[in-house]
């Protein structure tokens, strides 16, 4: 799936993780950040934030996550 995050009020920060390397983006108010296919990736909200969150892939029913899995450590603390 990719994933397009869009960011409605606050700040968030997005931290993947692809091929090994570590990334993060600082997301604010209209911010647009993009998540590839099979990129690990977490958000946190830095402060009270909105954001919406946008899709290609199974996202519905019994397809939900069928594309996604559990990570064995969190890149979030």
């Amino acid at each position: 799936t990719i994933q397009w995050n869009f960011v409605v009020s606050g700040k968030v920060i997005f931290i993947s993780k692809i091929n090994g390397k570590l990334k993060k983006i600082l997301g604010k108010k209209n911010d647009l950040v993009k998540i590839d296919t099979k990129e690990h990736h977490a958000i946190k909200a830095l402060n009270y934030s909105e954001i919406l969150v946008f899709t290609k892939g199974p996202r519905g029913g019994k397809e939900y996550e069928s594309d996604t899995f559990r990570l064995k450590k969190d890149l979030i603390e």
